[in-house]
């Protein structure tokens, strides 16, 4: 995965639920901390970047906003856009507090364990409903996912590009077992 720069870097900031309505409002599952707040970031634009969306957001229902697209005229529209993710650079976001981090910039930091050993680098950093997971890529090219907590993710030091990890044993005895069958390879 190409890293790509702090300016051209995207965020997920919502996803298109479907549409609300005949006139081509739709609905948007807001990632930001306060939902309306996904408006106030700018034109917003799909993860290609080949649509681009100024939003009006209308209201809230059920957990999502009810907002207008331009361009978006009719239920058809905005049906179609539903799925859609909904992306800013990083750079039209505030930055963040003392001991807060966007999960996008914690992707492509190195993992380290709390003796310094390298363990991988952040691939992605996912949520399926229990948390979110940190999915490091070791050096094998295979994957183990973290729990992104502050046991298991002690430290973070974004500046550096790096962050220690403090695996549970069924994790840290099978990295272990990984690296000493590598080593029997070499």
């Amino acid at each position: 995965m190409a890293e790509r720069a702090d300016a051209d870097r995207l965020v997920l900031v919502g996803v298109v639920a479907g549409a609300h309505g005949v006139r081509g409002e739709v609905r948007i599952r807001s990632f930001t901390a306060n939902p309306r707040d996904i408006a106030r970031y700018g034109t917003l634009s799909n993860e290609q970047g080949t649509r681009r969306f100024e939003v009006r957001v209308l209201s809230e229902a059920k957990g999502t906003v009810i907002a207008r697209l331009d361009g978006v005229a009719d239920r058809d529209a905005a049906e179609a856009l539903r799925g859609v993710r909904l992306f800013v650079p990083r750079t039209a976001l505030p930055k963040p507090g003392r001991e807060e981090w966007y999960l996008a910039d914690l992707v492509g930091l190195s993992a380290e364990r709390k003796d310094g050993t390298a363990m991988g680098r952040v691939k992605s950093v996912e949520n399926f409903g229990a948390g979110d997971l940190l999915e490091i890529e070791r050096p094998d090219g295979s994957t183990v996912w973290l729990a992104f907590t502050r046991a298991a993710v002690p430290e973070i030091d974004v500046a550096s590009g790096r962050l220690v990890v403090d695996p549970p044993e069924e994790i840290a005895g099978e990295v272990e077992q990984t690296s000493r069958t590598q080593r029997r390879r070499e």
